[in-house]
């Protein structure tokens, strides 16, 4: 699935809304997981916090014409995109919010999908772009340990 500029901005737009309610609160909040919920059949996109409460919404009207299987997969790829872009951006930089905490994709049923993305100071999340050619580094690795 490929979004429009204008619904991409919409999800950048509503994750900001979202944060900046914490923003608002001017004290240091203990925050595990800000919940990222998508609706295929609805296109409805809502955040939630740790205590189901709700922090934003959206309607993205493209999820609603994705015929495809593979739509929390989609998901998945474009907010984890898109996070990682506003994190660079210094989006979260200043959020009165202790860490680590995680952006994380979850089902109707409130169930994870998929952590988007960890923020915590000392861990880097591994994910897939990362392991890239790994496999085949470790591979000749061990192949030239063994020759020796």
């Amino acid at each position: 699935m490929k979004l429009s500029q204008p619904a991409l901005s919409l999800l950048e737009e509503t994750i900001r809304q979202a944060i900046g309610k914490y923003a608002c609160s001017g004290a240091q909040t203990i925050v595990t997981d800000i919940h990222l919920q998508a609706n295929q059949s609805s296109g409805e996109f809502f955040i939630f916090d740790d205590d189901d409460k709700e922090l934003a919404n959206a309607t993205i009207e493209e999820w609603t014409t994705y015929e495809s299987d593979d739509f929390y997969e989609s998901v998945e790829r474009i907010l984890s995109n898109l996070l990682y872009n506003m994190k660079n951006q210094g989006a979260f930089d200043k959020l009165p919010i202790m860490k680590p905490f995680s952006f994380v994709l979850v089902d109707d049923d409130k169930e994870t999908i998929a952590e988007l993305l960890l923020l915590d100071d000392d861990t880097l999340l591994v994910n897939e772009e990362l392991l890239k050619g790994l496999d085949e580094e470790l591979d000749a690795f061990l192949k030239d340990l063994l020759e020796k």
